[in-house]
């Protein structure tokens, strides 16, 4: 820490927060009952500090899979400075020194793709991608194509519209009615095959994604626009696609000439050891949405990112007024977040850090193997790069979710040793019982210990 608030400064902070800040996914009730709001108030590296100086070992990257490269990086701070000093905004209607050169960067990284649309959130641009989608319905198909398939424990934004494709039925509970033409898919979580009617003990990837076909043909191939996935569910319980499922559903879409719509704000810039998640799978996406980890939290941005093919049914008629994207994001228009997106990226190649994600997730993952074998209540291990989960059940033989408030209890004793971990909540009515790490992609082996064996302590008081 660097010392520069004192305690009657950060007691006067505490209470400014108190009496006016609402924050996120949070109860307030008891920051009025004798309990206090945190604030982090300084980070470094993976540690981040409260206003009590407590240092906390921060394993989920700023609470949302966010901080890639870490906190403290002064020359993302410089980047940022650089950029709005010399010419900080203007709307997207024209071009920023940062916008294109990063847009550049990132396409290099992106075979296929031609093309970055800018806004500021993922939901916002995944917003972006289903307004492509029901323009080019009614460009092409007089309306006609313009449903949007997505899939149960997926997540893809906090809007209505985005909601409306949202298969965590409990994140949606209360903000109804929903935007109409958004069509729900099966999971493809293995390990709850057993809930699924009809599921396999053989080949359950190509399975799963059969079933996306069987509701293509139920709603009508002419009607469906898109199929919007994540490639590693997040929220939803840290699921990675068994093998067999991405090759079919890569299958189906050219097959009904469906756009595949892959949502990357989670797994984006390196969470899985790629540069992109779905990389890992070999497919080749129309659109591909991403966020959280462009500039690590340093900056505000969003992109989205299409072919030339898709690009092109927006252009394709210079003499109707009405065929181009007429959609506008503000701070799309921002130099702040392509210039921290550089400079994220230009530390994740000069550092090495997918390298170091593929070494440290592997490792994890055999930590995690550990707690497994000790703990009866870990019913499954799974994830991709630094992107974990472990999830927790009364039972391995009849993997009935474990309590969720006794999940929530480990991730409260996780705090009290200051280590932030997650675990899905507020997302699926009585499976909310995924524990979630996501460490910055700098981790350290040592880090890892660190997290892992709060999460063996806090097992062993909670459950026993």
């Amino acid at each position: 820490m660097d010392g520069n608030f004192n305690e009657n400064d950060l007691s006067r902070v505490v209470e400014a927060d108190r009496a006016n800040v609402w924050h996120h996914l949070i109860q307030h009730q008891p920051f009025f009952t004798g309990a206090d709001p945190k604030i982090i108030i300084e980070g470094k590296g993976l540690r981040v500090w409260d206003q009590k100086g407590i240092e906390h070992v921060d394993a989920v990257s700023g609470g949302v899979w966010t901080v890639n490269v870490g906190y403290g990086r002064e020359s993302m701070g410089d980047a940022v400075r650089d950029a709005i000093v010399k010419m900080n905004f203007f709307g997207g209607t024209v071009g920023s020194i940062p916008g294109a050169l990063f847009a550049e960067k990132l396409l290099t990284k992106m075979p296929g793709l031609s093309r970055i649309y800018y806004a500021n959130s993922g939901s916002e641009a995944n917003e972006k991608a289903f307004k492509m989608v029901r323009q080019i319905a009614h460009k092409r198909y007089g309306g006609r194509k313009h449903k949007i398939l997505y899939r149960d424990r997926d997540y893809h934004g906090t809007t209505i519209a985005c909601l409306s494709a949202g298969g965590q039925d409990e994140r949606n509970a209360q903000y109804g009615p929903y935007t109409p033409g958004f069509v729900r898919v099966p999971h493809c979580l293995e390990y709850r095959k057993h809930e699924q009617e009809g599921a396999p003990d053989q080949n359950y990837g190509e399975w799963a994604a059969n079933q996306i076909e069987e509701i293509i043909l139920r709603e009508g191939p002419d009607t469906v626009g898109a199929l919007c996935l994540e490639p590693v569910t997040a929220g939803g319980g840290v699921i990675v696609p068994p093998e067999g499922y991405w090759p079919r559903v890569q299958e189906i879409c050219r097959k009904y000439d469906i756009l595949l719509h892959i949502d990357e704000v989670v797994c984006g810039v390196g969470r899985t050891g790629t540069w992109f998640g779905y990389q890992h799978y070999g497919i080749e996406p129309d659109m591909v949405t991403m966020a959280k980890g462009v500039a690590s939290g340093y900056a505000a941005i969003s992109c989205l990112a299409t072919t030339e093919a898709v690009f092109d049914m927006f252009k394709d008629d210079a003499s109707d007024h009405m065929n181009y994207f007429r959609d506008i994001s503000t701070f799309g228009g921002c130099t702040a977040g392509p210039a921290a997106a550089l400079e994220n990226m230009r530390i994740i190649e000069d550092e090495n850090l997918l390298e170091n994600t593929v070494e440290m997730g592997g490792y994890m993952l055999g930590k995690l193997g550990e707690l497994k074998d000790k703990h009866d209540v870990i019913g499954d291990v799974r994830g991709k790069g630094l992107f974990l989960g472990a999830e927790l059940v009364k039972d391995r033989d009849s993997r009935d979710p474990a309590e969720e408030a006794k999940v929530q209890a480990v991730v409260k004793d996780c705090m009290a040793q200051a280590v932030v971990i997650g675990a899905t909540n507020r997302s699926l009515p009585g499976k909310n019982n995924t524990l979630c790490f996501s460490p910055a992609l700098i981790a350290t082996k040592d880090d890892i210990d660190h997290i892992c064996a709060a999460v063996d302590g806090a097992l062993t008081r909670v459950f026993g």
